[in-house]
């Protein structure tokens, strides 16, 4: 199975780098950490005078599709993003299945005022304060990695950083999980990790499930509007959305494409 797979691949990975970068050499260098935390909520709660939001996703590669965009530069791919009318930015940073870099949240985070999440494979509370260092403003905790008290215990470690937590759910289980630990945004992923199927109904089935005042995030399969509205319609505040813009030449008017209201 693939995500287990990324997960053990995962481990193995940050063995290495809490070797190469001890948990005290990270928390020294949160004294000159000139970032703080941007108001993700806010970035992600509809309004009447935008209904729904965007998460653009900046992501060279993945398992299943291979290397997606060729001429891949994280920081002309944010700009153009924000030129669209982007919310959020979600960052691939898992090196080897996704080809992404903890790097490029630093390097996009100096031009682009939105709210930046880290997407990768979280098991550990150093890869939250990593997220924090490089300049993350919310990360992704996905529930079908992790135990529910694990997820617990990262979900409120990571709001003891001041930071948001994505929690990324596939199926019944995952959400129960993802309440039980508190999750206050829920993103509900079409894709399954495991074998990579889509079930496009998944928002149907679960959204009816999920407590009121919850953010609920949409991902993966979105390419056209009329999806998002009829998704937006059913209770969805905000779309994460990678793989349809990064194979668009250009992606700020992909970005105008799929959602007019940013339309200046």
């Amino acid at each position: 199975m693939i995500l287990d797979e990324i997960v053990q691949k995962t481990r193995e990975e940050l063995e290495n780098r809490k070797k190469e970068y001890p948990l005290e050499w990270l928390g020294r260098s949160l004294a000159y950490n000139p970032y703080m935390p941007r108001d993700v909520k806010k970035a992600l709660q509809s309004t009447p005078e935008r209904p729904y939001r965007i998460i653009a996703e900046v992501k060279k590669a993945s398992p299943s599709k291979g290397i997606i965009r060729e001429d891949f530069e994280p920081v002309s791919i944010a700009k153009a993003y924000e030129l669209g009318g982007a919310d959020a930015l979600s960052i691939l940073t898992e090196p080897h299945y996704f080809k992404g870099n903890l790097e490029y949240i630093t390097q996009v985070r100096r031009y682009v005022p939105m709210p930046l999440l880290r997407k990768d494979f979280i098991i550990d509370s150093y890869q939250i304060l990593e997220a924090l260092v490089y300049g993350a403003d919310f990360i992704l905790l996905i529930a079908a990695a992790l135990k529910a008290s694990e997820l617990k215990e990262l979900l409120e470690y990571a709001r003891h950083l001041g930071l948001e937590v994505l929690v990324e759910i596939h199926n019944k289980e995952d959400l129960t999980k993802a309440i039980w630990a508190g999750a206050d945004i829920i993103g509900i992923n079409h894709r399954d990790l495991q074998t990579f199927e889509m079930h496009m109904n998944l928002c149907h089935e679960l959204i009816p499930l999920i407590p009121q005042g919850k953010i609920i995030v949409a991902e993966s399969g979105l390419s056209s509007p009329k999806t998002l509205e009829e998704l937006h319609g059913i209770g969805v505040d905000a779309f994460l959305i990678g793989e349809h813009f990064m194979r668009q030449k250009d992606v700020t008017q992909a970005l105008l494409d799929i959602y007019p209201l940013n339309k200046k």
